[in-house]
């Protein structure tokens, strides 16, 4: 049975689970908290439903005295009033008992139903309700008086909370249709996006009726009905459920279907487009069909189910002959979510070849031409500045770390200094040129053992180290060229999770591993007490009764106070900095004998009787310079490795990147660097995995949650250079900030290293098939991935990484390291051979497919087995719901 407009309404419910950008609130009816539709309404010829606020009044105090009182509300969830407590109550799914709803049908069906109804004031619409012929004039007199009495509301202000009485009711004028002061007062009102409508249900029980009466109204024209609804709303839809007592809260029960029932998009689109009662009761009976119902000897009905993260989307109910319009009003930039898009650049433009020489690299230069003076604009954010500021201790963490570390492996070849000056020229670069902006450059693990190995090869053989270093900075330059000119970097589509899972965890370890080594090293050489010398540290001891107790706890700031919203938004996004300023203020108090923050203090290179730029020979035989092409070969896959897998770890889908990537620029502009810090004797520079996610993480848009039960949505990436740029000229002047940054205790800033390290790992899917294999069956958790493929096989697979990841880990420990590259390369061998253990539908879940099995698939129309089928069950329709970050930084 098809209701008018419901074509429309499939067509626009089959785009669904598209990321909002920064739209209007005033969506087609998706009440998706965690990813509200974004669809184009001039493209499906639809234009977008205002959000719905729907009011319950009940009539009670029958038959002393009778009076309007609101008991219940819902925007996206009910929430009731609880009298007692004076307060609403959390929001909660709605349960509704099956013959209310059989009830109101029975009502509706016999009862006055007015759709476009001309009236323009709550007189008029009074007026046209007690029309009815059953009534008596001198009934619809006293039934006119009674819906003209002020409903009394639990409406709560700033300081105040006020509640109007009976004696209020009774003065009441019956033409008053001008919102009191408290309405505009009331503190919902700011939580509600613009554009919503209201809808006031009316229900109770009188004893001078014979019969039960019942009307629904849609009115013409959205109207403002005075003090009906506790938020002075233009009203779209009114119902009026009124009878002689019974046993029982029926009309209670029928008041909350009607709310329950508006509340739901699908109705509400059909509602909207109703021409008659056929078409109201046809889109209450769809509603019925779709209903589930909880046994009573199995549930209790007094529980509130928790409003749920992510709502299912609205596919699995539409007809399986318009599901296949899903898609067609996707706009520019979404991610691809359909069935037959599971990997992240399927079809992503960066990573189809051209077939021109370079011609990867010139497309990428034109997209981000057009986006370049946005690139600095959309910088004007004060979240910018806490990122910068994260961002810049984590950087100068990393270059003071790995700093050190070099002067260890090359005995002060390269240091500190060279740290600092080389990820301050190659970072600010590679910010104003790449085509990734967010990436942020940094020596990396990888890099650093094969630095290590460089040096040792070079003292044993008796050689230069920085001019063959040199050569091999040159050649790695010539292959990363070649390697953009034949594009390349597209082979990124056999970039897995699989691959990237490995590669994330093997840079997390390097980052825990590093971190507590470091801190450790602390304890001996800055132990907290000696034996036998005055004492000095930290005496923790329980507090007695009535005393305080201080405890370090993570708060889950929300949202509570209007007041506090900003105050609260602003120690969330400077947390990490806080806490840094925290540690640095009680180390000054307490007077710890801490290590400080060393930074140079000239500007020289740290080895003695060198100039800036190196020579090309030095006492090297001339045939190094050839003999350089192999060693750098093997750079050459590192490096190439190391970027485009962290540039595919950037660039994902889920993070609803607008201004996309730039892979072959980025490659390009590593390329270019390599030769110039070479050129220098400075570090050699790749994309930082941790740091490049945590500056990712630290610019989230997300959607402010001020509709009650709606939880913050992921909007994207606050997209621009700005942030990075200054991070890498503030790690530049910081050469010369000594005196203030000499301040800073380095277990804090190896604090910092340590939390980048465990937020990284614990953040991938990886750690949570690891938990799987010492959890027994019944304390697992209900990941969607165990629905779908044994357990058995999901071991088996998390085996293999584990084994990837420690062969990686010993290799890279070990004199083999040289092959160091060529093992992470073979960890894309390693999941195409996968395929002959595992089925396509197996990885799917574990996994991604390959471009090869997608195109298959496509080609075929078919799908893996027991994969999205249309059937009932409930799982198949988790697929289509909007997915978030999985490899990611939690900065707060």
């Amino acid at each position: 049975m098809k209701l008018p407009g419901q074509e429309e309404f499939e067509a626009s419910s089959a785009c669904e689970n598209i990321p909002t950008g920064e739209m209007d609130s005033s969506l087609v009816p998706d009440p998706n908290p965690g990813g509200p539709s974004d669809t184009d309404s001039t493209e499906v010829g639809v234009f977008k439903d205002p959000m719905l606020f729907i009011q319950l009044n009940e009539l009670l105090g029958w038959p002393q005295a009778l009076e309007w009182r609101e008991t219940g509300r819902w925007v996206l969830f009910e929430e009731k009033l609880e009298v007692g407590a004076g307060r609403w109550s959390a929001p909660h799914v709605p349960t509704l008992a099956l013959p209310s709803l059989q009830k109101l049908r029975s009502l509706l069906a016999e009862g006055l139903v007015l759709l476009d109804c001309p009236a323009q004031s709550f007189l008029e619409l009074v007026e046209q309700v007690v029309r009815v012929e059953s009534l008596s004039p001198e009934l619809r007199g006293q039934l006119q008086a009674l819906l003209l009495q002020r409903p009394q509301h639990n409406i709560r202000t700033t300081g105040i909370r006020p509640c109007w009485g009976f004696t209020d009711l009774r003065k009441a004028s019956h033409d008053e249709d001008t919102p009191l002061k408290e309405q505009h007062q009331n503190a919902l009102r700011l939580k509600l996006p613009p554009g919503v409508e209201a809808a006031a249900v009316l229900a109770g029980e009188l004893g001078f009726l014979a019969q039960p009466l019942g009307a629904f109204v849609r009115l013409r024209n959205p109207v403002v009905l005075g003090p009906l609804t506790e938020v002075p709303l233009p009203s779209r839809f009114f119902c009026l459920l009124l009878g002689p007592p019974t046993r029982g809260r029926g009309y209670h029960e029928m008041g909350r279907a009607v709310a329950v029932l508006l509340s739901d998009p699908q109705f509400q689109w059909s509602v909207r487009r109703a021409s008659n009662l056929h078409d109201l009761l046809a889109a209450l009976d769809t509603f019925l069909e779709e209903v589930t119902v909880l046994p009573p000897g199995r549930w209790d009905p007094t529980v509130r189910i928790p409003p749920p993260k992510c709502l299912p989307s609205q596919h699995k109910r539409l007809p399986s002959q318009m599901r296949e319009i899903k898609g067609l009003s996707r706009p520019r930039g979404a991610p691809a979510e359909d069935r037959h898009d599971h990997g992240p650049h399927a079809t992503c433009p960066e990573l189809q070849r051209t077939g021109r020489l370079f011609g990867g690299l010139v497309q990428d230069v034109r997209r981000k031409a057009t986006w370049y003076p946005s690139d600095f604009l959309d910088a004007l954010h004060p979240q910018c500045l806490s990122a910068v500021l994260y961002i810049y201790l984590a950087t100068v963490t990393n270059a003071i770390t790995f700093g050190g570390l070099l002067g260890d492996a090359t005995d002060g070849a390269q240091g500190v200094l060279e740290s600092f000056l080389g990820t301050a020229v190659a970072g600010a670069i590679f910010c104003l040129m790449a085509g990734q902006p967010l990436t942020i450059l940094s020596s990396t693990g990888p890099v650093l053992v094969f630095e290590r190995l460089l040096f040792s090869f070079s003292r044993d053989h008796n050689m230069d180290y920085l001019p063959f270093r040199l050569w091999i900075g040159i050649w790695v330059a010539t292959f990363c060229l070649v390697l953009v000119a034949t594009e390349a970097s597209v082979l990124v589509r056999y970039f897995t999770r699989f691959t990237e899972e490995g590669f994330c965890a093997l840079i997390s370890l390097i980052f825990i591993y590093d971190a507590l080594c470091k801190m450790l090293n602390l304890t001996r050489a800055y132990p907290i007490q000696r034996p036998g010398a005055p004492a000095y540290g930290c005496f923790c001891q329980y507090p007695g009764p009535g005393e305080n107790e201080s405890q370090w706890t993570r708060t889950n700031l929300k949202n509570r106070d209007d007041i506090l919203i900003m105050v609260r938004k602003v120690f969330s996004d400077f947390s990490s900095v806080l806490a840094i300023l925290l540690g640095c203020g009680l180390d000054a108090f307490l007077g710890l004998a801490t290590p400080k923050l060393l930074v140079p203090r000239e500007f020289k290179p740290t080895l003695p009787g060198r100039d800036w730029l190196v020579s090309p020979f030095g006492a090297n035989p001339w045939w190094l310079s050839v003999a350089a092409a192999l060693p750098a070969l093997l750079l050459s896959i590192l490096i190439f490795m190391d970027q485009q897998i962290t540039a595919v770890i950037l660039n994902r889908a889920e993070y609803r990147l607008q201004k996309g990537g730039g892979f072959h620029l980025d490659l390009f502009c590593v390329a270019v660097l390599m030769l110039l810090t070479s050129v220098l004797g400075l570090p050699w520079y790749v994309s930082a995995t941790v740091i490049s996610l945590a500056h990712m993480d630290s610019l989230r848009r997300e959607s402010r949650a001020c509709v009650p039960g709606e939880a913050p949505s992921f909007l994207g990436i606050r997209e621009q250079r700005v942030t990075g740029l200054m991070v890498f000229i503030l790690t530049g002047i910081s050469i010369f900030l000594a005196p203030v940054l000499k301040f800073i205790p380095m277990p804090v800033l190896y604090g910092i290293f340590l939390y980048m390290g465990v937020a990284a790992l614990s953040s991938i899917q990886f750690m949570k098939r690891v938990q799987l294999l010492l959890m027994p069956a019944k304390h697992q958790p209900d990941l969607l991935l165990l629905r779908h493929v044994s357990l058995n096989r999901v071991h088996i697979f998390t085996a293999i990484q584990l084994a990837c990841l420690g062969l990686l880990w010993i290799i890279k420990s070990t004199p083999a390291a040289i092959i160091f590259p060529l093992m992470l390369l073979g960890l894309v061998g390693v999941r195409k051979a996968l395929e002959w253990v595992f089925s396509p539908q197996e990885l799917l879940w574990l996994d991604e497919l390959m471009p090869e099995e997608e195109r298959n698939i496509t080609e075929k129309g078919q799908e893996p087995e027991h994969s999205f089928s249309g059937s009932d069950s409930e799982d198949s329709e988790l697929m289509y719901q909007p997915k978030a970050p999985e490899i990611n930084i939690s900065v707060n």
